[in-house]
This record gives C-alpha cells, sequence and structure tokens, in this order.
C-alpha cells in the first residue's frame, strides 16, 4: 500500500513539474507573439531574441581575476609621498634607506 501511494505522490508531482513547464513555454510564446504583433502593428522590424555566447569570455573573466589591477593615480602618488614603489607598497623605492637592520659579515662556513 505504502509503495502504491508513494508511486501516486511521483506521479502527480511529475504532473505538477509538466504543467508547470507548459505553462512557461505558453508564456514565452506568448510575450513573443506580443512583442511580434507590436513590431509588425508599428511598422518596425522583428528583431530576433539572440543569446550571443563566446567560451572565451568565461576564460577572461577567470584570467583576469588572476592577474594584480594596475595601480590607480591616487596609489601611485601616495606610494610617492610615502617613498615606497607603487606595484609594492612594502617594498622601499630606496634600499638605502633602511636604518632599522644592521648588516653582519657573511661567514665562509669556518
Amino acid at each position: 500500500m505504502l509503495n502504491f501511494l508513494l508511486r501516486l505522490v511521483l506521479f502527480f508531482l511529475g504532473l505538477l513539474f509538466a504543467a508547470s513547464l507548459a505553462v512557461a513555454v505558453l508564456l514565452l510564446a506568448a510575450v513573443w507573439g506580443l512583442r511580434y504583433g507590436w513590431a509588425r502593428l508599428t511598422g518596425q522590424p522583428v528583431q530576433p531574441w539572440v543569446m550571443r555566447f563566446d567560451p572565451r569570455h568565461g576564460f577572461d573573466r577567470f584570467r583576469a581575476a588572476a592577474r594584480p589591477a594596475e595601480p590607480t593615480a591616487a596609489d601611485v602618488a601616495a606610494a610617492r609621498a610615502h617613498g615606497e614603489a607603487a606595484d609594492s607598497p612594502v617594498r622601499l623605492r630606496d634600499p638605502g634607506r633602511v636604518t632599522d637592520v644592521e648588516a653582519r659579515p657573511v661567514s665562509r662556513g669556518e
């Protein structure tokens, strides 16, 4: 009995899905027909609905996301005011200005 009820519920869910899909298709056809009729009524050419798709755009989008953005003019001006490089605020333009580190002589492994 439970098996029969399960099949009946699944059957009605399938009918509901098919009916909703049919309503969506009919609604789209009605909108397309209204658009076609309006274009004919106003004397304008009927433009087809197209979806322009280029697979390269998906790859370009993710490739561009991996690339760092170019610094803006404000970034460059702020970096120059602080004496830093525009592409990396950590790296100093003049390494001779570092005063908090003392150089040690290099040992030759003796």
